[in-house]
């Protein structure tokens, strides 16, 4: 692999593990597309190392201030006294559904994720997602005012990503949107609803590079694509919480749809 396919692989995981837009669609599809080398499981494993520092780093404030509250709160035996400490345990019970569902059928989510065709059909999904997510938009409510059934339907909706081509930002904003919340108080809680699933897969990713028996590639080609993924990903973070205050999510629902056309139709006309 070039140092140029390291950049284009690490841009492509932080871009679009933020963006609505699905990064394991576009991580099964692109490479496939532009006969690019498949990363190994250690570049695997470091790009999305990336991502979760991104993520990290972005919400540094939020996180220090949610997990200050809950052990304070828990120390006082009033684990819901405060709005950061609600905000903690919204994001637990929110990240149950991904969890109960991805832990025991995680080898049938892994055989889904190994057809192309179907990452592309699945994206054409997450295009109905966004569209039906704008028209849901009501814009009433604070993640103060979310209750335990918003952030459980909420959850319900991240664990559609599971299925590749599906954006995981993507559904869970509007889901969000489903639940009363404007756009970027959707998109806010979706990111920090999605920091315990992209622990966890980074996390996964991270013991997927120990069990790997060699690498593939040079130490270069590594660095340089962990840097991309964690610097285009904290960009795009940062991009989406401006974009989606003036801005609805058609556009990304115009992309990924043709995204997914156009792939169809290279696939099956051919061959």
């Amino acid at each position: 692999m070039s140092i140029i396919e390291a950049i284009i692989i690490g841009i492509i995981q932080g871009a679009t593990e933020f963006l609505p837009i699905s990064s394991s669609g576009h991580l099964v599809l692109l490479p496939e597309l532009f006969r690019m080398t498949n990363p190994d499981l250690t570049l695997i494993g470091l790009v999305h190392a990336g991502t979760l520092l991104a993520v990290l780093i972005y919400f540094r404030q939020d996180l220090w201030e949610i997990v200050t509250a809950v052990l304070r709160d828990l120390s006082q035996h009033q684990p819901l006294a405060s709005k950061e400490a609600k905000l903690g345990w919204l994001i637990v019970v929110g990240s149950i559904p991904v969890a109960l569902i991805a832990l025991p059928f995680a080898d049938f989510f892994e055989e889904v994720f190994s057809s192309p065709r179907a990452a592309a059909a699945f994206l054409l999904l997450t295009a109905v997602l966004l569209v039906l997510g704008e028209r849901a938009l009501s814009g009433r409510k604070t993640i103060a005012e979310m209750t335990w059934t918003d952030t459980l339907i909420i959850g319900l909706f991240q664990t559609i990503a599971l299925f590749p081509g599906v954006s995981r930002s993507g559904s869970t904003i509007v889901g969000g949107l489903s639940r009363g919340l404007d756009r970027p108080t959707a998109a806010r809680f979706s990111f920090l609803l999605g920091i315990p699933a992209i622990l966890g897969a980074g996390l996964q990713a991270i013991l997927a590079i120990f069990t790997a028996t060699s690498t593939e590639f040079s130490t270069a080609v590594y660095i340089v694509a962990f840097l991309a993924a964690a610097l285009s990903g904290y960009a795009c973070i940062h991009w989406l919480l401006t974009w989606v205050k003036n801005h609805t999510l058609y556009g990304f629902a115009i992309y990924v749809a043709l995204f997914s056309i156009v792939f169809l139709l290279i696939s099956f006309l051919g061959g």
